[in-house]
């Protein structure tokens, strides 16, 4: 007689970047394990691919992890291990007023947010004529490539965020431009153009949590920015 099979539950949320509500469950003891192999491994590549493999799985393939922005991927991330493992996680947080005393604080995942400025736009006018339209990083474009210097890593990063190039009524999309010809056309910015994509890199949504946190020893009150997914499991 075959086992029965076991009913998880399933729960909604709303997508930071398209505000589309989706279903998703709790990971699985074959999902945590891959997890756990990966942080152990404390390599970036692996880390990854078990952060996308598990999204893909318990949100039922409605998040693409290796497409999604990196904001989406580490919020829904955080709910999926707040159903999985429990809603609130205790870190130990140094205080900033001596910078050394450590205080273990307990955060509520729930109250978790992504935060959007309202500043922030896709579109970057370089020009009356030339606009950019970009996309945001994924987890992979963000990860270091071995070897890179970090100037090297900041560029190429902005460059792959660029999702059409706009020269008047002529517009050229990421996927029909070259390597060669997108270094020579990032290369040839101004410094006040490079700022504009700057801009774009600073205002984007980011997953943010702003926790009170009392030295002990100082009897200061420091108010701590958590901030992307490492934040809130150190």
């Amino acid at each position: 007689m075959a086992l029965p099979k076991l009913k998880i539950p399933e729960y909604e949320l709303v997508v930071p970047s398209t505000q589309e509500k989706i279903k998703y469950r709790p990971f699985l003891v074959k999902e945590e394990k891959v997890l756990l192999l990966a942080m152990e491994s404390e390599d970036d590549r692996q880390i990854n691919d078990a952060l996308v493999n598990t999204v893909s799985e318990c949100t039922f393939g409605s998040v693409d992890g290796r497409n999604a922005p990196v904001f989406d991927m580490e919020y829904v991330f955080l709910q999926v291990r707040s159903k999985s493992v429990g809603e609130s996680v205790e870190l130990n947080i140094t205080c900033p007023d001596d910078g050394k005393t450590k205080v273990p604080v307990k955060v509520d995942l729930s109250e978790v947010a992504v935060q959007m400025s309202v500043d922030h736009k896709a579109e970057i006018e370089l020009t009356d004529d030339i606009k950019l339209v970009m996309g945001y990083p994924t987890l992979y474009s963000s990860q270091k490539v071995d070897g890179d210097s970090d100037t090297e890593t900041v560029f190429k990063l902005m460059q792959g965020c660029i999702s059409e190039i706009h020269f008047g009524d002529d517009v050229y999309r990421k996927v029909d431009i070259s390597n060669k010809e997108l270094d020579e056309f990032f290369g040839s910015l101004t410094s006040e153009m490079l700022a504009k994509v700057q801009e774009f890199f600073e205002t984007m949504p980011k997953l943010r949590h702003i926790i009170d946190v009392k030295n002990p020893k100082t009897k200061k009150k420091n108010e701590v920015m958590l901030e992307g997914l490492g934040d809130f499991f150190t």
